[in-house]
Parts: structure tokens; sequence; C-alpha cells
């Protein structure tokens, strides 16, 4: 039997990889540059909220298992990376 919190992650992961696809299909469909830049414009908004509720999400599972200490580090990586997203 599947961890529903596993199955969670897994399904975002898909759900994520399906909206890009159907986005680069977009493009393609568009063939202009100016359209597909609004596209992968709206892309940069979905990667960022997929990463936050995945590991959101994988943190909630773990979090008995973890120290208080570590939980600070894995929140203190995450927000590394976001910094280096929005950072421009």
């Amino acid at each position: 039997m599947l961890n529903k919190i596993v199955l969670s992650m897994a399904s975002l992961r898909l759900l994520s990889g399906s909206i890009e696809i159907i986005a680069a299909l977009l493009m393609l469909r568009l063939n202009q540059i100016d359209k597909a830049l609004m596209v992968n414009t709206g892309l940069a908004m979905v990667g960022p909220f997929v990463l936050l509720t995945t590991t959101t999400l994988g943190l909630v599972g773990v979090a008995e298992k973890l120290s208080y200490g570590k939980m600070l580090w894995v929140l203190v990586g995450v927000s590394c990376i976001f910094i280096g997203i929005l950072k421009k």
C-alpha cells in the first residue's frame, strides 16, 4: 500500500510535469516568441508553488522523525532556494 503523503507528492509532480508538457505544446502551436514568452512566464509561477507544496508535504511526513535542528536546516535550505529563484 502506498503512503498517502508520497502519493500526494508524486501526484503533484505528475500534474506539474503535465502542465509543462501542455505549455510546451501550446508554445509550438502559438509559434510566436512573445506569446511563448507569456506562456513561459506563467510556468515560472507553477514551479515554485509545486516545489513549496511537495516540500511541505514531505516535511509533514517526516516531522516526527526529525529533530528541531534538522527541521530548521531544511527550512533554511528551502528558503535559500527561493531567494535564489526570486532574486534576479
